[in-house]
């Protein structure tokens, strides 16, 4: 995939794990405000619920039931026991992604395409890859490249600390190297990529504060491991009004005085760039706008 290559805006503010063990969890899911869902076959499934929460998750998907929300499933990782049957399943069902936790090279990239295309996955299933790893961070660039397939880059920062055997801290400063690598990856590669979680369900000013830190960066949302973060994250993590309207001026000014050398927007000289950068800001209102 080359450095000009993007992908339409898909609204990805909040993206919720969401246990498939649980079927109170499940249902609940159609009715919260999230973007998208990762039904989690992985983490928050005991070795002794992995098969039921396998055909809940994939009865979720073909169900109907959640409206505009993306659906992804979460298999287990590359080499575990239950990563093949996962993959297989999650293809015949059909979501919006298959999230797949630790990827480490691009080859595994490109043979988790192949085998999306050997269990008959639609083309509509995109691969979602978790960034958890010392050596994925290392070679993030290849990894968000090696497929067309791939839609998404899913920052495990859970596990990243754990890797560096850093601390959790406010400004994540031991994250930001591993964080700001891998969206020059992701922009290079014209994919979306999304934060890591924040664990402390409780603490809402320190997690506002880090969906700020993570929109400024860069990032198209967050990973979320509660309900009760959705809203303040799409909140965060969509143009507010005033940003609307500055992009819509900008589009005006520029557009009026095309041909007229420099053009101004409230005593600000106005580039293309300046444009580009206003309509991806009226383009992602929009999208949001049409998912109601």
């Amino acid at each position: 995939m080359s450095d000009q290559a993007s992908t339409a805006y898909i609204p990805r503010r909040s993206v919720l794990y969401m246990p498939s063990s649980n079927e109170r969890a499940l249902e609940k899911a159609k009715t919260l405000p999230v973007d998208a869902l990762i039904l989690d076959l992985e983490d928050a499934v005991g070795p002794g619920e992995k098969e039921a929460a396998r055909a809940a998750a994939c009865a979720a998907v073909q169900s109907g039931e959640y409206g505009h929300r993306e659906l992804t499933i979460r298999i287990n990782g590359i080499g575990t026991e239950w990563h093949e049957a996962d993959l297989e399943a999650a293809c015949a069902a059909g979501p919006d992604g298959i999230v797949v936790p630790k990827v480490n090279t691009s080859k595994e990239v490109k043979n988790l395409e192949k085998a999306l295309l050997r269990y008959g996955a639609p083309a509509t299933t995109r691969l979602w890859a978790m960034i958890e790893t010392p050596d994925a961070i290392f070679r993030v660039r290849k990894i968000a490249s090696a497929s067309d397939r791939l839609a998404v880059l899913v920052m495990g920062t859970n596990d990243l600390v754990k890797e560096l055997q850093a601390r959790h801290v406010p400004g994540r400063s031991p994250l930001l190297t591993s964080l700001s690598w891998s969206l020059l990856a992701a922009r290079r590669a014209g994919i979306a990529i999304l934060d890591g979680v924040y664990n402390d369900v409780k603490d809402l000013e320190g997690f506002e504060a880090e969906c700020i830190q993570g929109r400024d960066m860069g990032f198209d949302g967050k990973t979320l491991i509660h309900p009760g973060q959705v809203e303040p994250c799409n909140s965060i993590f969509a143009p507010d009004e005033a940003a609307v309207e500055e992009a819509r001026g900008i589009i005006e000014a520029f557009e009026a005085g095309a041909g007229s050398g420099v053009v101004t927007y409230r005593g600000k000289m106005i580039e293309n760039l300046h444009v580009d950068i206003a309509r991806r800001v009226l383009a992602t209102h929009q999208a949001i706008v049409a998912r109601g």
